[in-house]
């Protein structure tokens, strides 16, 4: 008998989790490894926000939270969606989690039975499937291509729902591609939602201050699907603050309050620290943000620009986020006379290993003819990283 439940040992590992603690050992042994296989700005958190976390713990702020997070959090979350986004939600319409992760886990719990479809497209965020996995969904991928911008079309997404649909699964800015949906994209994908009043909407936001292009466009602005979407959100990405474990989602009434009931079974309210500190970061002016988005511009443009120089990338220009998602199916049986590229996952691995930069295989986005590179790291280390891929690739052939 297997001592392991049936639905932990159907859940994949994370590959960006495993290929950096791959990274790790090399580095232990005294190699340099530039890493580019985890999602996490390299920038500190913001003094000003350390700043209220210390306050916090002076002023003994050190109790139990309430199970959907303080008042005044939940405050600052609702005038920021007023303010940025120009939407009204009240603070009971509001859940604070433990990570935006932890925020999708509980929507997803709260809304799929055992067999509902979740349409997700294709490449998405690893963890998107197996959450799905978890609550006894069953997933339904749509594969989209580099050529698409890696953007669903709403004719592709209309011909995947079935009378199981119960969830559409989005993001924008997307991990991993970087893609963004415009205003009109959005408009023409909740236009097939709204034929269909029994299907959910997750629109995961967490990258919308990482945007290249513009205004950032929230699929919950439709009024047609408004009542229908839940956004997930947090602070991880917009304000260096990933160790801090602070997401969020607002919703309708109802799933909220789904979440926070389900939350009160498993870990409760969230870090009481992290919420004072998470509380002045959301209620500041969005300088931060907009300065990290700045360099991770000039970032991306330095991949691009060194990518176009090595052959068999094949790269769109992502808009937003701090990835980029080449089609590297060029290099899928060739061979440096020892060892074949069968796939992606060869290919990242021959990577580590004789290039040592880490990143991750497509595959375990639901894009097996890509790999995903994280340029959330200095300019230097992106120079050093190429060149050593350029050296690398050219044994293949």
């Amino acid at each position: 008998m297997d001592k392991v439940s049936a639905r932990v040992a159907s859940l994949a590992i994370s590959q960006t989790l495993a290929m950096s603690q791959k990274s790790k050992e090399f580095k232990k042994q005294g190699v340099k490894v530039i890493d580019l296989s985890v999602g996490e700005p390299d920038f500190h958190t913001p003094d000003f926000v350390k700043d209220a976390a210390f306050k916090a713990i002076n002023e003994n702020i050190t109790f139990y939270s309430p199970v959907a997070g303080f008042p005044d959090l939940l405050e600052a979350i609702s005038n920021k969606l007023k303010r940025e986004n120009g939407l009204t939600y009240a603070p009971e319409q509001i859940v604070v989690s433990n990570g935006a992760k932890q925020t999708l886990s509980n929507v997803i719990l709260s809304l799929i039975n055992k067999d509902d479809e979740v349409i997700i497209p294709a490449p998405y965020w690893v963890s998107y499937s197996e959450l799905v996995k978890l609550a006894e969904g069953k997933n339904v991928i749509i594969p989209t291509s580099i050529d698409d911008d890696f953007k669903v079309t709403p004719k592709q997404l209309a011909d995947a729902i079935t009378p199981r649909t119960k969830l559409l699964i989005m993001c924008s800015p997307s991990n991993p591609t970087g893609s963004i949906y415009t205003k009109d994209e959005l408009a023409a994908i909740a236009d097939v939602v709204a034929q269909h009043p029994n299907l959910y909407v997750i629109s995961d936001e967490i990258y919308e201050h990482i945007n290249f292009v513009g205004k950032h466009e929230s699929f919950v602005q439709f009024k047609s699907v408004a009542d229908r979407v839940i956004i997930i959100n947090g602070v991880s990405k917009g304000y260096a603050m990933t160790g801090w474990r602070i997401g969020y989602m607002a919703g309708p009434t109802w799933i909220a309050k789904a979440c926070s009931k389900l939350q009160g079974q498993t870990t409760s309210g969230p870090n009481s620290i992290a919420q004072k500190a998470a509380t002045v970061a959301i209620n500041s002016d969005g300088s931060y943000p907009a300065l990290m988005c700045k360099a991770f511009l000039k970032r991306r443009d330095l991949m691009i620009d060194g990518l176009s120089k090595i052959k068999g990338f094949k790269t769109n220009v992502p808009q937003g986020a701090f990835y980029i998602f080449p089609d590297i199916s060029y290099f899928f049986g060739k061979s440096d006379g020892e060892i074949t590229i069968n796939n992606a996952d060869d290919f990242a691995m021959y990577i580590l290993n004789k290039a040592h930069v880490a990143i991750v295989s497509g595959n375990a986005f639901g894009a097996p003819e890509c790999i995903r590179f994280s340029y959330a790291a200095s300019d230097a280390d992106l120079t050093y990283a190429l060149e050593q891929i350029a050296k690398t690739v050219v044994n293949l052939k």
